[in-house]
């Protein structure tokens, strides 16, 4: 039987959805404040704070679309309850991690957590719930899992000022609890009749272990035959999805050159966005004085912008199509960028880091809501679940990627965020390169979007979890429509 959302069954299912979103949206936008904590108690360099970050997305986004498809054969609530209860255990050994590649590890583990709990949030909330009231339990689920993204940051400062970074991992675990229970309790399960077949696992496995030999090969100095081999693996995973009956990432859908477009705006972007925002909290605190707190606050006028505008940027898009807010955007986005090239040894927040986080938002909620309904409009309706689901895991590869290039490509060595001077030349040449990325990505999108006749409604749940703090972006669905 399906639920209404002003029943007590309803709420208790949105409060373990946006319980089990919130646990990994806060984890992620905490992480980046915590790096020079974490790199001062283990003596970390830069390449071990790369990969404190990156060990994470790589599960998460390997192993996305597969969770997706897991969910949709066996069962949402059991492959969610799974998602969050491992997503726990792996929280648990962060916090008691005794050194950098034990942190490591389980942070990769803890991706593995959240790739299954990831798509159940949300494909949970369109399962159970009436037509009628689907959309808006999906609006709530988006508005307080953007907000959990935006206290993140300033709660992760707080409990690291407080107390320790630890703290940061084992807040997840009461939460998780928590979330399992009212899982066990309120949730009906939920099954897609028409998932037949095999689930693609071996899909799921070369993209993961191509992506992990990619970014181990960008982030080492000396991995150019892990380089090779992730390469290879990544080219053995396009042609294994060309073959297979039931592949995790549908080709036929870059067949659509608004599609493949908007994907390639969104790499780009995003990208950007997970490189320079990796580096920022770094900057603030080991360069200009900046307590973890602090930090943590800097980025919040970007989610405060995104909830008053992207509404209204979405409504606009739907009037004169995406094209234009599309082009401006991704330029605005890239002018906040490069005004991060102000901020040096003072680091003052009034005249050099909030002018920057102003016009950051603002290009961010130009950009959102037309990238995301673009996606969505360029394949047919049945696919819609699934696109969403592509240019998800396109943002957290985009990330992904960036964080592992960007240090080197900036000039950034190992010990580099221990020398101010230094981490600020660096820092500087990294704003620059991730603001022109984003100009390039305006114009991309000026000579590959096109307005179509007619532009659906952008509905306002649309969002990528954000691979940085603390920017609510794009949808998080996946495949599970």
């Amino acid at each position: 039987m399906l639920l209404t959302y002003g029943s007590a069954q309803g709420r208790w299912v949105l409060a373990a959805a946006v319980g089990g979103s919130a646990i990994a949206s806060i984890d992620a936008t905490a992480v980046n404040i915590a790096l020079p904590a974490i790199g001062h108690e283990f003596g970390a360099g830069m390449e071990d704070l790369q990969w404190v970050v990156t060990s994470y997305t790589l599960t998460l986004a390997g192993l996305l679309l597969v969770a997706g498809a897991l969910g949709d054969r066996y069962g949402r609530r059991r492959v969610f309850s799974i998602g969050i209860v491992w997503f726990a255990v792996a929280s648990l050994l962060c916090a008691v991690a005794w050194n950098t590649e034990s942190l490591i590890a389980a942070r990769a583990l803890q991706g593995v957590g959240a790739a299954l709990l990831t798509p159940g949030s949300l494909a949970i909330l369109e399962a159970v719930f009436v037509p009628a009231d689907r959309g808006r339990a999906i609006g709530s689920w988006s508005g307080l899992t953007g907000v959990a993204s935006a206290i993140g940051p300033f709660l992760g400062g707080w409990l690291i000022q407080a107390a320790s970074w630890r703290l940061i991992f084992a807040i997840n675990l009461p939460i998780a609890a928590a979330v399992v229970w009212a899982a066990h309790r309120h949730i009906p399960e939920s099954r897609d009749p028409e998932a037949t077949g095999r689930v693609d696992v071996t899909g799921g496995v070369l993209v993961t272990l191509g992506l992990v030999g990619v970014t181990y090969g960008l982030i080492q100095s000396v991995g150019w035959l892990a380089l090779i081999v992730g390469l290879v693996l990544m080219t053995a995973f396009v042609l294994w999805e060309r073959h297979t009956p039931s592949p995790v990432l549908p080709l036929h859908l870059f067949r659509s050159t608004q599609f493949t477009a908007t994907n390639l705006v969104t790499f780009v972007v995003y990208g950007a966005l997970g490189g320079a925002l990796f580096l920022l909290p770094l900057q603030l605190q080991e360069v200009s004085g900046y307590t973890p707190v602090q930090a943590g606050l800097s980025l919040l006028p970007i989610t405060i912008i995104m909830l008053l505008l992207s509404a209204r940027s979405g409504a606009l898009a739907a009037r004169i199509g995406p094209r234009p807010q599309m082009t401006a955007g991704p330029i605005l986005v890239g002018i906040g960028l490069g005004l991060f090239t102000r901020i040096g040894s003072g680091g003052d927040y009034l005249t050099e880091v909030l002018p920057a986080v102003l016009v950051l938002g603002l290009g961010l909620s130009v950009t959102v809501a037309p990238l995301t309904a673009t996606v969505l409009a360029a394949v047919p309706s049945r696919h819609a679940g699934v696109a969403s689901a592509v240019n998800n895991d396109v943002a957290r590869a985009a990330a992904l990627i960036a964080v592992a290039v960007l240090p080197a490509a900036a000039g950034l060595t190992s010990a580099a965020y221990l020398d101010a001077a230094l981490f600020t030349d660096g820092f500087h040449t990294a704003a620059m390169i991730c603001a022109v990325l984003c100009v390039l990505a305006g114009l991309l999108a000026a000579v590959t979007i096109r307005n179509c006749a007619s532009q659906p409604a952008y509905p306002p749940h649309c969002r990528l979890d954000a691979p940085v703090p603390p920017v609510t972006t794009a949808s998080a669905s996946t495949s599970e429509d």
